[in-house]
């Protein structure tokens, strides 16, 4: 039977840039990072809140996958916050551009998405909201 889930892996473009993207921007833990030289590849381990989540890995010539909120496969990340406009404020003061707040029609809650330096679809989702739109 399943019991959580464990990780996401992400395949990035540029090491450096999503390391920095991931770590100083958003804020994640660095658990272990890892060159595997056969692969001529990073391995990223990262965490939020002291409990691991993400995977980031560098391949060289990694092919471009569509990555539209729409589109199929995966979706999005969505990583719950407190205070919604404080953190989209903080986002968009380093330079990164959020969606307008929506409201999920079915929770009522507000939430906006924003996206990686791949353009994957990330969601800033507020549990409790601090403010009233």
């Amino acid at each position: 039977m399943l019991q959580s889930i464990h990780h996401i892996a992400i395949i990035c473009s540029d090491y450096e840039r999503s390391k920095d993207f991931y770590c100083r921007i958003l804020g994640l833990e660095i658990i272990e990072e890892v060159y595997r030289e056969e692969r001529q590849s990073y391995k990223l381990d990262l965490a939020l809140n002291g409990e691991y989540c993400i995977e980031l890995f560098s391949f060289p010539n990694a092919p471009k996958r569509p990555s539209y909120p729409e589109a199929q496969g995966l979706r999005h990340l969505a990583f719950g916050v407190n205070d919604l406009p404080k953190e989209i404020e903080r986002l968009e003061n380093h330079g990164i551009a959020c969606e307008a707040i929506r409201i999920d029609e079915y929770t009522h809650k507000r939430f906006s998405f924003f996206s990686d330096p791949d353009g994957l679809p990330l969601e800033l989702y507020e549990l409790h909201p601090a403010t009233k739109l």
